[in-house]
């Protein structure tokens, strides 16, 4: 499952193995630590992307919470407009003794 570098990722290691190249280092051995860093430079990479998947997903779970919660907030709303209903019955016990007294100064 190894993954060829590209060109332009090979070229950057070169240039770099190139740049710390000790005095009396072959090109073997030169070539080998570009391969080193050609490796490094691919895990970094794949932790990147692992990390950009970990932010992704965090931020999808957050969308959700709050869809969720935007979800059931109008179901508390009903509850604050109970108090609200509270005046209905006084207005229909005001209302019954009003004709109830009504009745009887006609009666």
């Amino acid at each position: 499952m190894a993954q060829k570098a590209s060109s332009e990722v090979q070229n950057e290691a070169m240039r770099i193995a190139k740049a710390t190249q000790k005095p009396g280092q072959t090109k073997e051995q030169t070539k080998l630590i570009s391969q080193g860093i050609e490796k490094g430079i691919a895990e970094y990479k794949k932790q990147q992307k692992a990390k950009s998947r970990a932010r992704d997903k965090q931020k999808k779970q957050e969308i959700k919470a709050k869809q969720k919660a935007l979800m059931q907030e109008p179901a508390a709303v009903p509850e604050e407009v109970k108090p609200g209903n509270s005046v209905l019955p006084w207005v229909l016990l005001v209302v019954s003794w009003a004709g109830f007294a009504g009745y009887l100064l006609l009666a």
